[in-house]
């Protein structure tokens, strides 16, 4: 077990947080229960690195993983995302003047969010993901290629005048490196500019997000060590900023100019707050995860009916953390995709808003508070009176 820090190469990252035989995947689409329940297993180990702040699975394994056209992560079902992905290629778009201009996205998943930003700026895209399905994707394909491939050093001779990567670097095991390839891939073009998006730590240590916290996201950051790794793999930090109820992390980069660093941004000072953050994660996470198994305790006790709104990663890790099995049959999730399988782990079925009319449950435990309001409505709709209850 390598406890060697991948962001920083610091020896002796100190484990604060274990979590034993978790499911290696959490959205692939499985579907019967007995695949779901014996999907192979491994261990979460999360390692703070003390030089640099960075948090990463010191167990993690990654022959383990299979990303393939079974892999179905996308939130574009839901309206509160789509917004936010709008506003947010929007805000790209105008910030960086996106026009005509040459984009990759690296991790794009189906397309969508290259689809925003390449039509709502007339411009040309390349988006690479293994797990894309051309039959899924509505983007034009005269402006915009899929390569149905992990980017790798094969293809860092693909040029762009803006490089996108959402949700991705958190699943990847050695992060500098890969920041690295990136700085590689851009070359002698000092204007390029350089976008990612990934999960923030501290808004999961500081809310107890357990759920948050699973087998594919080995790498976690704070706005301090997302800065640091960029900053010593050649780039110049323009932004960072949180964002979608401060769970996302963002940030800006563009290559560094004449080998002279920028000063870092005031932002980027957090180790401090950081080591406050997981010890008091290390400190609490036993007392609440006592507390959310004498909820779920409590509504069995009393009778209820009680069903989790989210299907994916963040509902196999609240299942699998807390060791729910019966007593919460059902998952729900807008995305027809996953309607008919079953959640890694622990077997629930994942069903649709509608299955909800005649389940007619008392509580829903929804995996995501941000949606609540999207979810009540979808309640409202159908006429099912149940009592919401974000973790």
């Amino acid at each position: 077990m390598s406890r060697t820090c991948p962001n920083c190469g610091s020896d002796g990252m100190s484990v604060f947080y274990e979590i034993n035989r978790v499911p290696v995947h959490s959205v692939l689409l499985l579907p019967t229960r007995e695949e779901a329940v014996n999907y192979p297993k491994g261990d979460i180990a999360l390692g703070f690195c003390d030089t640099c702040g960075f948090i990463s699975n010191v167990a993690f394994d990654p022959s383990l993983h299979e990303y393939s056209s079974r892999y179905e992560a996308t939130h574009a079902f839901s309206p509160t995302f789509n917004a936010f992905s709008q506003r947010l290629a929007d805000h790209l778009i105008k910030r960086h003047n996106l026009r005509g201009k040459d984009i990759i996205e690296i991790g794009c998943g189906q397309g969508e969010f290259l689809a925003l930003l390449c039509e709502r700026g007339d411009n040309r895209g390349i988006g690479f993901d293994p797990a894309y399905i051309p039959e899924r994707s509505s983007a034009s394909t005269d402006r915009i290629r899929f390569i149905a491939d992990f980017y790798s050093e094969q293809y860092t001779h693909y040029q762009a005048d803006f490089v996108c990567c959402k949700m991705t670097l958190e699943h990847i095991d050695r992060t500098a490196e890969f920041v690295h390839m990136v700085r590689r891939s851009v070359g002698d073009r000092p204007e390029t500019v350089i976008f990612f998006q990934v999960p923030n730590i501290s808004r999961i240590l500081r809310d107890m997000a357990f759920w948050d916290i699973y087998y594919e996201h080995c790498s976690y950051f704070s706005m301090g060590s997302l800065g640091r790794v960029f900053r010593q793999n050649g780039f110049d930090v323009i932004d960072l900023a949180t964002d979608y109820d401060d769970q996302y992390l963002m940030i800006e980069a563009r290559p560094m100019r004449n080998g002279t660093p920028s000063a870092p941004l005031p932002q980027e000072h957090d180790l401090d707050d950081l080591r406050h953050d997981v010890a008091a994660f290390a400190d609490q996470i036993p007392a609440e995860l006592k507390a959310w198994q004498n909820v779920v305790r409590h509504i069995r006790q009393q009778g209820k009916r009680a069903v989790i709104w989210g299907g994916g990663s963040k509902g196999v890790s609240f299942l699998t953390t807390l060791h729910i099995e019966d007593d919460i049959p059902y998952a729900v999730d807008i995305n027809p995709y996953k309607h008919g399988m079953f959640m890694a782990g622990t077997g629930q079925e994942i069903v649709g808003p509608e299955f909800l009319r005649d389940y007619r449950p008392h509580v829903v435990i929804v995996m995501n508070p941000i949606y609540c309001s999207e979810i009540q409505q979808e309640l409202d709709r159908m006429g099912v009176d149940a009592e919401l209850l974000p973790v």
